[in-house]
């Protein structure tokens, strides 16, 4: 690894840190995953894990897509399940949402930018 450059395992890189792999909160020691950019985050949710309140962000804009399994997120202006490969939601600043496995499922997040201004 060096500044520039970094390999490794989403979940494994995200284990310290509920599935976070890259963000403002990444060690600066870690390179190119410390970034006021964007956060990515690798999850894997078993059936019936879910996230029943509203959660909002008023600065960020996010992306949740499904890498597999059966997932549903709700939120104040839309609701989606994924099914396939590559569903996704995206919203922007303001909408609150919440989320449910409906089947074991592995969710790839991205929001950005990082930090909170």
């Amino acid at each position: 690894m060096t500044e520039r450059w970094h390999t490794g395992n989403a979940a494994e890189d995200g284990a310290d840190t509920r599935g976070w792999f890259v963000g403002h909160f990444i060690d600066p020691s870690k390179g190119v995953l410390s970034t006021k950019d964007v956060e990515v985050k690798w999850a894997t949710h078993p059936k019936g894990d879910c996230r029943p309140d509203w959660t909002s962000d008023d600065q960020r804009t996010t992306l949740v897509m499904l890498i597999s399994g059966l997932f549903r997120v709700e939120s104040t202006d839309g609701e989606a399940t994924f099914a396939r490969q590559g569903d996704y939601a995206m919203w922007g600043p303001g909408v609150d949402h919440s989320w449910e496995a409906l089947e074991d499922s592995v969710v790839l997040t991205v929001r950005w930018p990082s930090s909170r201004y």
